[in-house]
């Protein structure tokens, strides 16, 4: 699988610049030859533009993720739509299993290359240092793991970083490939290294960090998008600039790894 993370500008509540923005640079990752193309974290309507999460919601078929669905299909690819503002209430009243009958959530989407919805995540853990991801959002409970080109593909979201057992879990549902959303800001450049790095060495996979690139009022987001080997080597990587970061993702890679240094099945209960 050729993988490409697209890390575009985020601008605060500029939500038709910010799809013009992600569908340019969906269709250049696609003329490169990506399968999956991957965006950041709340990149229609901005992370930390909180006072613009309720009036940019909508619900899993809202017209962004419909756009989105439309250009996988066009585009033959899978597309992970980052994440967006979902409105938990009209995506129940559309029929959808939600983690709650109103609110908010910052929800990942991942579509196959007919535009289909193969996988929805909501992030599980929201972030209460200095911001209101917590007052304004529900948490998820679903950790889907999906077949996607022959690959196992699970995501998480950002702050998920921080919790191991989450990506844990993942492993033992078999995911060759975490994709990982996020919106990650100066100055934690240091976490944002270390992190999935460790996640990718704790469980023999591969991890892909997909950051956002701009300026807030509140932070600057510090792009450095990149994908780890499940030897927690580093595959492709970018700075803080807009760009496409590309790599191959192998699983018989994840599994020769995982033969050859079975650390996976020396674990003991606690």
């Amino acid at each position: 699988m050729n993988l490409a993370l697209a890390q575009i500008e985020v601008r605060a509540a500029d939500r038709d610049g910010n799809l013009d923005r992600a569908l340019a640079a969906i269709a250049d990752a696609a003329d490169r030859g990506a399968d999956l193309v991957a965006l950041p974290e709340l990149w229609n309507v901005g992370y930390f533009a909180f006072e613009a999460y309720e009036r940019g919601a909508e619900a899993l078929s809202g017209p962004t993720l419909s756009r989105l669905a439309e250009a996988a299909r066009d585009h033959d690819i899978a597309l992970l739509a980052g994440s967006v503002v979902e409105d938990l209430a009209e995506s129940a009243a559309a029929g959808a299993d939600v983690p709650a009958d109103d609110g908010l959530a910052n929800t990942a989407v991942l579509f196959d290359s007919d535009g289909d919805r193969r996988a929805v995540y909501r992030k599980h853990h929201l972030f209460g240092y200095d911001s209101a991801e917590t007052r304004l959002l529900t948490p998820g409970e679903a950790l889907p793991v999906v077949d996607m080109l022959g690959v196992r593909v699970g995501v998480t979201t950002c702050y998920d970083l921080r919790f191991p057992e989450q990506f844990r879990a993942l492993a033992d549902g078999g995911v060759d490939l975490v994709l990982v959303p996020s919106a990650w800001p100066y100055p934690r450049v240091e976490h944002w290294r270390t992190l999935p790095r460790a996640r990718a060495i704790e469980n023999l996979a591969y991890v892909a960090t997909v950051n956002g690139s701009g300026s807030f009022e509140e932070a600057d987001l510090l792009g450095r998008s990149t994908v780890y080997d499940p030897w927690g080597t580093t595959l492709a990587s970018t700075g803080d600039e807009p760009a496409l970061v590309a790599a191959e993702i192998d699983p018989d890679r994840v599994a020769s790894v995982r033969e050859e240094f079975p650390a996976l099945r020396d674990r003991r209960d606690y």
